[in-house]
């Protein structure tokens, strides 16, 4: 039987995405609140999402890490360390497990806290 290393590798290359997002260093210095920031300012709105690559690939829990790991990491790139307003939306499919989950908040840049 002849083996081919090019379908080897690049599903192993598949398979390496199919985990949550990862939170960045600097996704990591953003902190999700429940009380509206004072002293601090609004920098926007941003999403974050993870989406499942083969149906079933990822459990809701880790769609939801995904989810907010980009929203942490979108946050930290608009210059922002606190989000506050969290808002989770999951999507699921008609015959089968989650699909997707986005995560919204606000972002502010706040003295260091």
């Amino acid at each position: 039987m002849k083996f081919s290393v090019i379908p080897a590798i690049l599903f192993s290359f598949v398979l390496a995405g199919c985990g949550p997002i990862q939170v960045t260093p600097q996704g990591a210095t953003v902190d999700f609140v429940r009380e509206e920031p004072q002293g601090c300012k609004l920098l926007g709105k941003a999403t974050g999402s993870q989406e499942n690559s083969f149906r079933g690939s990822l459990s809701e829990g880790d769609l939801l890490q995904g989810a907010k790991s980009g929203l942490r990491n979108k946050a930290a790139d608009m210059g922002g360390n606190v989000v506050y307003g969290l808002s989770v939306t999951n999507a699921s499919a008609v015959h089968g497990g989650p699909i997707s989950s986005s995560a919204v908040g606000l972002v502010y840049s706040c003295p260091q806290r």
